[in-house]
């Protein structure tokens, strides 16, 4: 049986350890549950409608501990806008106003690739070996992932394999040069 393949990105999310923030306000972007815990295992807290006033009190992964009302509670990252959204402000608003707004084509950003991550984030990234057990404990095998997919209606299909890469040629025959 082969082991699922995670890739650097997603491995990195779950490893993040928490990141301190000072007190934000934001707003929720859809209808979603208030956990007890940062984690959808959780008991949920409470839910908060889609357009919610909330205020962000710490980030810690990909989860937000928010306030709102007198409810407080874990929320995923990405479904609440910090601030007013945008690139300009400050602190934990960067990541998410980034994460959540629609950027202008005018301007070039370059991003680290992972929603919701700053590079102190992945710099302090540390091995959890707790947080990979969990997810092997949710790991399917490809009989299960078959059997899923039939009773779904999906059907098998080949796909052909990428070619291997080859090493960059130079744009011109001026390259040499």
């Amino acid at each position: 049986m082969k082991k699922p393949v995670l890739s650097a990105s997603v491995l990195a999310l779950f490893l993040l350890a928490g990141a301190a923030t000072a007190a934000s306000p934001g707003t929720v972007l859809r209808n979603e549950k208030l956990y007890s815990q940062p984690s959808a295992s959780a008991a949920a807290a409470a839910s908060v409608n889609k357009g919610a006033a909330v205020t962000v009190l710490t980030k810690q992964g990909g989860w937000l501990k928010v306030t709102a009302g007198r409810t407080t509670g874990w929320i995923r990252l990405l479904s609440v806008r910090v601030g007013g959204g945008g690139l300009a402000s400050v602190g934990v608003g960067d990541v998410l106003g980034a994460a959540t707004t629609r950027s202008d084509p005018s301007k070039v950003v370059a991003v680290a690739g992972l929603r919701g991550l700053s590079d102190e984030d992945l710099k302090g990234a540390k091995f959890n070996a707790e947080e990979l057990a969990r997810l092997d404990s949710v790991a399917v095998t490809p009989a299960l992932a078959k059997t899923f997919a039939a009773q779904g209606g999906l059907a098998s299909a080949q796909v052909k394999r990428l070619p291997k890469p080859q090493a960059d040629e130079p744009a011109s025959s001026w390259g040499d040069n």
